[in-house]
């Protein structure tokens, strides 16, 4: 076995178990650093896949802004000793159905599905190149979805606020 495919299955390892810690942990902190896990394992597998620019937003984006926000949102309501209750028997019997139907249409469209190559040539990963496309607003800019996330950071701020001033009153 060579060392990517150890990294690679390293790294999916981490994804699968912190994300059932992250399901099943009845402490809301430590949810939120398994979730943490999570993300920086699934950039580590981005990197692998020499998506740079994808794993470097993943990293910046999700594990940086959104948990962090999390974060301190439980510290801010002083719920750091709280205790989820354990899940309903029903609730796990639904996500399991849930999480085995999606898995079964996700290899159902993996196999069904025809991968050909694209003729166009391929876009250049160099500094130039994605500085200019994420100035770009046309079909292979970034600035809309720069817009979008920093929308979704501001929903999740005003969240935090929301969630800490609550606790308050």
């Amino acid at each position: 076995m060579t060392g990517p495919k150890i990294i690679f299955f390293i790294l999916a390892t981490a994804i699968v178990v912190f994300s059932i810690l992250s399901i099943f942990s009845r402490r809301i902190l430590r949810a939120a650093i398994y979730l943490l896990f999570v993300l920086v394992a699934l950039a580590g597998l981005y990197y692998m896949m020499n998506f740079q620019f994808l794993a470097a937003v993943q990293l910046m984006l999700y594990a940086g802004g959104i948990v962090v926000l999390i974060i301190f949102s439980i510290l801010l309501t002083s719920q750091i000793d709280s205790k989820l209750e354990a899940p309903k028997g029903s609730h796990i019997l639904s996500g399991a159905i849930t999480a085995m139907a999606g898995i079964g249409l996700a290899v159902t469209t993996l196999l069904n599905f025809k991968f050909n190559t694209s003729p166009e040539a391929a876009i250049g990963t160099d500094m130039r190149t994605i500085g200019r496309q994420l100035m770009d607003t046309g079909a292979h800019g970034y600035a809309l979805p720069f817009e979008v996330i920093s929308i979704l950071l501001l929903a999740a701020l005003v969240g935090s606020i929301y969630i800490a001033r609550k606790s308050r009153t």
